[in-house]
């Protein structure tokens, strides 16, 4: 699809991944194509973006950039085989280009900080392994490269037909970018504003300290911007960008909400509050219990909401402390609401 002369959408497949699979973007330049993500390093997904990059009239060895948003596996995975093929350089945020070997090549010593991390947070020693293993299947949808470019945040990106600025957008990753193009109005936002579904927010060992602060305060960073059109990693192209930003704040406020009721009940750790809370709710207002989720969903529930409690911390709204090497949290305030004063 052309969502603008010169800018094409590529939906690529992810079998049991992400309903609808992943939006890619093929952008025209004087000299080659740039290629904003790449989809995971499948025959299925490979063969896709080969046909779609064929009927819009280009080839994949045109391709001289490839920008990485992120670097999970369906945004990275076909990165390397794509640069054999076409020699593109591959571009990435600087924090997400320093996980790239614990990821996806030594990842043994990032599996044991993510089992520490479950054990402190209250997750029961038996369901540690299967956590702690739950994302490696993914591992195989990569082949790790090394990135040509670095990027911090404001740098500015030339195909000598668009010019994209670059925005750093932590939250969902380290390293999470948004490329704007003034001119044309258009926001390309990775996994940062979804039109539909809310990007998971985690505390993990690679995240940095308070990743949903992180990703909040990237959230109101784009909200003025003069932006038409936003064109996602998942799901539809969408308008009303400010709309979209008050929506996704709310959902963070709503679960914030639930913590809180979790914790008049008394201190609690992480894993509890987890079991404790509806998840999936962009699915069903509902949402989906505990006992539903698999595995991988469970990991990123706990880390979600050891995210939000982090954050509930640094605010002043929860206290934490840790008898015996576990971090146990309880509200500041009888009620729940905001205290005054550093947090301990």
């Amino acid at each position: 699809m052309e969502i603008r002369p010169g800018i094409h959408r590529l939906e690529l497949p992810l079998e049991g991944g992400p309903p609808g699979g992943v939006n890619c973007y093929l952008i025209r330049g004087t000299d080659g194509y740039l290629l904003l993500d790449t989809g995971w390093n499948t025959p299925d997904t490979f063969d896709a973006l080969s046909r779609q990059v064929e009927e819009s009239g280009a080839s994949l060895k045109q391709i001289r950039q490839i920008v990485v948003t992120h670097i999970h596996p369906d945004h990275f995975g076909l990165a390397g085989r794509l640069r054999e093929l076409s020699g593109a350089r591959i571009v990435v945020h600087k924090n997400d280009a320093a996980c790239i070997r614990s990821r996806y090549v030594e990842i043994d010593g990032l599996l044991d900080k993510i089992a520490r991390m479950l054990k402190e947070n209250g997750v029961p020693e038996d369901e540690v392994p299967g956590l702690r293993t739950a994302s490696l299947a993914f591992v195989k949808l990569v082949l790790p490269a090394e990135p040509d470019e670095l990027l911090s945040g404001g740098e500015k990106l030339s195909t000598g037909v668009f010019e994209f600025e670059v925005l750093w957008t932590p939250g969902h990753s380290a390293g999470q970018i948004c490329l704007y193009e003034r001119s044309q109005k258009l926001l390309l936002s990775g996994d940062h504003v979804m039109p539909l579904t809310t990007a998971h927010v985690g505390l993990h060992p690679e995240s940095g300290p308070d990743p949903l602060g992180d990703y909040l305060k990237s959230l109101e960073l784009l909200r003025h911007l003069e932006a038409e059109l936003v064109l996602p990693a998942h799901e539809h192209v969408f308008t009303d960008l400010s709309r979209r930003i008050d929506e996704i704040v709310a959902h963070h406020r709503k679960r914030d909400r639930a913590i809180i009721g979790v914790l008049r009940g008394g201190p609690r750790t992480a894993f509890q509050v987890a079991q404790r809370i509806p998840w999936m709710l962009d699915s069903s207002p509902d949402g989906t219990g505990w006992s539903s989720l698999n595995s991988l969903d469970r990991r990123l529930a706990v880390m979600e909401a050891m995210a939000h409690l982090e954050a509930m911390r640094i605010r002043g709204i929860v206290r934490r402390r840790t008898p015996s090497g576990m971090i146990l949290y309880r509200l500041a305030s009888g009620n729940g609401s905001q205290t005054p004063g550093n947090p301990n």
